[in-house]
C-alpha cells in the first residue's frame, strides 16, 4: 500500500485510492486460481487475507465512522471479490461509536446479495459484533430463518455464532442461545449441504462451552441430520465428556 493512497483514503472516502491500492498487490496467477475455488463469476485481483487485513486496519483508524460507511459501501458495490471482504472487514469491531445502527442497515442490506460463502462469511464475521452489541436484533435475523435465498437462510446461523462462545453467558445471552438452537432444530429437515454445515458448525462451536445443551440437541435431532453435519456438530464433545 502506497502513501499516497492511504493519505488520500485516510482524508476522505474515495473509492478511486481503494481499488488502487489494491490493485497495487494484486496477483493475476492467484486471482485465476481465486476464481476457480469460488465459481462465482465477478473479478478477482488475488488479494491474500493478511493484505487486506492490513488495508482495512489503516483505512479504519483513518476514517469517521460515516467515512468508513460509505467506503465501505461504495467497494461492495463494485462487485470485485476482495473489495467486497474489505468493505466487510472495515465494518467488524467490537464497539462502534457513538451508535452502530448505520452499520447494522449496511451489513443487513448486504444479506440479499450473498451467492457464495466466502464473501457472506466475511460479512457475518461483521454482522456478529453487531447482533452481540444489541441482541434485540435477533428479531430481524429471524426472519431470515424461512428465507428462500439460501445464502440468507444461512447467514442467520453463521452471523449469530456469537452466542455459542461464552462459557458464562448472561441471562440475555442464554435466551438469545436457546431462540437460535430453536432456529437449527427447523433447520434440520433443510438437507442442503451448505445449511446442513451451518447447523454443524453452530453445535460444534456451542459444544466446546456447553456441551450438554449439544448432546441434548444430537439426541433430539441428529437422527435427520445428515451423517456429516451429526459427526461434524459433535466433534468436541467426546473432549467435554
Amino acid at each position: 500500500m502506497t502513501g499516497t493512497a492511504e493519505t488520500t483514503v485516510a482524508q476522505g472516502p474515495t473509492l478511486e485510492a481503494a481499488l488502487a491500492a489494491l490493485q497495487a498487490q494484486a496477483d493475476p496467477e492467484r486471482a485465476d486460481g481465486m476464481a476457480a475455488y469460488h465459481k462465482v463469476d465477478r473479478p478477482y485481483l488475488g488479494v491474500p487475507n493478511p493484505v487486506l487485513n492490513d488495508l482495512a486496519r489503516d483505512w479504519r483508524a483513518g476514517l469517521t465512522l460515516q467515512a468508513r460507511i460509505a467506503l465501505a459501501a461504495r467497494l461492495w458495490d463494485t462487485n470485485i471479490h476482495e473489495a467486497r471482504v474489505v468493505a466487510a472487514k472495515l465494518l467488524t469491531q467490537a464497539r462502534i461509536r457513538p451508535d452502530d445502527a448505520s452499520v447494522w442497515w449496511l451489513i443487513c442490506s448486504w444479506v440479499p446479495q450473498f451467492d457464495a460463502w466466502a464473501i457472506a462469511d466475511h460479512v457475518c464475521t461483521a454482522g456478529q459484533r453487531r447482533i452481540m452489541a444489541d441482541l434485540s436484533r435477533l428479531d430481524e435475523v429471524e426472519a431470515w430463518t424461512t428465507h428462500d435465498h439460501l445464502w440468507t437462510k444461512r447467514a442467520a446461523l453463521v452471523m449469530t455464532l456469537g452466542l455459542t462462545k461464552a462459557n458464562h453467558p448472561s441471562a440475555a445471552e442464554r435466551v438469545a442461545r436457546e431462540r437460535v438452537l430453536g432456529w437449527a432444530a427447523g433447520y434440520v429437515s433443510d438437507q442442503r449441504w451448505f445449511i446442513q454445515k451451518a447447523v454443524a458448525w453452530w453445535l460444534r462451536d456451542l459444544s466446546k462451552h456447553d456441551a450438554a445443551a449439544v448432546t441434548a440437541f444430537l439426541e433430539a435431532h441428529g437422527d435427520a441430520m445428515r451423517p456429516f453435519a451429526c459427526k461434524e456438530a459433535g466433534r468436541y464433545l467426546s473432549d467435554a465428556g
